[in-house]
């Protein structure tokens, strides 16, 4: 819990103001009862109304007093359990963006969104229940049963016998419920999974009419959620009947054997009222705690989701950052030059047998420098070319063949198992990640777009871009035509995710969008799909005119995309199957003949 309890150290003063004016209130609540005594015992005894109202007077203000302790202690607790939420989810926001894909895809999407809202908002409610109740509540026990001894010892005796009663009904309780709680949390990460998959692809559920499949599934899930949530109330329900009755029982007892006291003359009836008084104050803070260990219990369980989100530590580390070396080792000098020594100005990215797999364990802890899980079958596997600056490197092969893997690992998206990716004669482990970064335009499968005008987008691959290079970028992406034709053009707003705009306009913006940057290498991964042929020529030739020494990779299941290329590497279930130009690969490399002739035969019968 050490993770969680840092985030309090800059409310350090309201943790302390906040418990001491609630146990202020706390102090005040327990001269109530011995007030009331005397009210009995001498005014109504006395018939003294003097007494009474003078009495009265004092409780009044005791009260008064007492309300406004409490409220400084709320206030204290809302700035506290608020602060403390927003500071956690801010880390948690910056730490899951320092995390790889690998440890991404091991959460989910769903569940790290859960966790920094629904989790963090069950913990923001237990800092608020520790400063308003967890002084107050066992304070009321201890000082009610402090007052209760000295107003008589022998009825004392029934509280010494209920409080460890409660004790035992309160431990058992947190034993059933704190796993119960993990897993209904666990529950709620699939609903939130189901729901935005349900969300983000409910035109493809219309179009397939799966909407009574998908309908059939969230209530499954949603069933499961119910039926942990149950078996977890249940639980916790029997909290308030057992020490509610646990209390009457309490209060029975001391009002039978209190009487016996009354009616032998050892003991007034105010003084067996306030007895009761305190009784009723133990045993309610008593039910108070019972209900906090509920909130705690649920608190616990998330912040242990918290927690093993922050101390999952990314597999792929910015040097910059962990070691503090220098951010561009093409810019070192002295004895770090000998890296350099055998470097080919020419050669841009080279891959020296490299091995990679997504079946790896993700490193947890401070101490830990091993993957937990064993290595799976490589996914790509003794992969070794090298490429020339400026050249034009298409790559082709079957589903799942390991296209995608292998440009993924030139930005360092994935680390390599084995083997070393170089670029500029710098193996990519050695460079800063946002200097590597910055050396790549990359287009990804998925079109991503964010809500904002055309220009935001095109500006996400350079802040600082005029204008001009807004529109030069647009006008190589074969995008100009079709912004110009929008009433606002360059201003025109794009919706989450460009619900607005086409498919293959999409892909022309986040092509705009790389392109603006002017980076070393371009990476197209599969990116001319939605485009018709005669914009995917177009687009290809523009981006051969206008883009200088500029290294592209098109990775394409296209032949036609492709076989300009001044490279072609042919992957086949993770293996280069052939390397070469269009005219050798088809004497040469029995894939990619098959591809080429099965795709020819498409257009043939199309």
């Amino acid at each position: 819990m050490k993770q969680l309890t840092k985030f309090l150290k800059p409310y350090t003063k309201l943790l302390i103001i906040g418990p001491m004016f609630k146990l202020f209130e706390a102090i005040l609540e327990l001269f109530l009862p011995f007030f009331m005594s005397k009210v009995i015992d001498i005014g109504v005894a006395n018939k003294d109304k003097g007494y009474i109202l003078a009495m009265g007077g004092i409780m009044l203000i005791t009260a008064v007093v007492g309300v406004c302790f409490a409220l400084v202690c709320q206030y204290s607790a809302s700035l506290v359990s608020q602060g403390v939420g927003t500071d956690i989810r801010n880390a948690m926001f910056e730490h899951i963006g320092t995390l790889s894909n690998a440890e991404l895809d091991k959460f989910g999407t769903a569940s790290l969104i859960n966790r920094i809202t629904n989790d963090i908002n069950q913990v923001q409610l237990a800092v608020a229940m520790l400063i308003r109740l967890v002084i107050r509540a066992p304070f009321l026990c201890i000082g009610g049963l402090i007052m209760a001894f000295i107003l008589d010892m022998r009825l004392s005796v029934i509280m010494i016998i209920v409080l460890p009663v409660f004790v035992l009904i309160l431990f058992l309780t947190m034993m059933k419920t704190v796993p119960l709680y993990r897993t209904v949390q666990k529950k709620l990460d699939q609903i939130a999974l189901v729901l935005r998959e349900n969300l983000s692809g409910v035109r493809v559920i219309r179009a397939f009419a799966r909407t009574d499949y998908e309908r059939e599934k969230f209530g499954m899930r949603n069933r499961e959620y119910s039926d942990n949530a149950i078996r977890v109330g249940k639980v916790s329900a029997l909290l308030n009947p057992l020490t509610s009755l646990v209390m009457n029982f309490a209060i029975g007892a001391i009002i039978w054997f209190g009487g016996i006291q009354v009616n032998l003359g050892s003991m007034a009836t105010g003084e067996v009222i306030a007895f009761i008084g305190y009784v009723t104050q133990i045993l309610a803070a008593l039910i108070v705690i019972s209900n906090l260990v509920v909130i705690f219990t649920k608190a616990y369980a998330c912040a242990g989701r918290i927690i093993e989100v922050f101390e999952t530590k990314a597999s792929i580390t910015d040097l910059e950052r962990s070691k503090g070396i220098i951010k561009n080792p093409e810019e070192s000098s002295g004895e770090q030059n000998k890296y350099l020594k055998d470097r080919n100005e020419d050669i841009i990215v080279e891959f020296k047998d490299v091995s990679m797999s997504y079946q790896t364990g993700i490193r947890k802890g401070k101490d830990s420098t091993e993957r937990d899980a064993e290595k799976g079958n490589p996914d790509i596997e003794h992969i070794s070319f090298r490429i020339k600056r400026g050249e034009t490197i298409g790559i082709i092969g079957g589903t799942g063949s390991g296209k995608s893997t292998v440009v993924n690992l030139i930005p360092r998206f994935y680390d390599v198992q084995e083997g070393s990716v170089c670029v500029n004669g710098m193996d990519v482990r050695e460079y800063s990640l946002d200097i590597l970064r910055d050396k790549i335009g990359i287009v990804p499968q998925n079109t991503v777009l964010f809500t904002g005008t055309i220009t935001e987008n095109i500006r996400w691959g350079k802040e600082e871009a005029t204008d001009e290079e807004v529109r030069a970028a647009a006008e190589i992406a074969q995008a100009s035509e079709f912004i110009q034709a929008l009433p606002e053009g360059y201003e025109t707003l794009i919706y989450r995710g460009g619900v607005n705009v086409s498919g293959g306009q999409r892909q022309r913006l986040t092509i705009a969008r790389a392109l603006v940057r002017k980076p070393e290498i371009l990476i197209l991964d599969d990116s001319f799909n939605a485009l018709d042929f005669v914009t995917d020529a177009a687009l290809r030739k523009a981006i051969k005119l206008n883009t200088k020494n500029m290294t592209t990779f098109l990775v394409s299941q296209r032949a036609s995309t492709i076989r300009n290329a001044d490279q072609i590497i042919v992957l086949n279930e993770g293996e280069i199957a052939g390397i070469g130009k269009h005219e050798n690969l088809l004497k040469n490399c029995d894939v990619y003949r098959e591809i080429c002739q099965s795709q020819e035969m498409q257009s043939t019968v199309y």
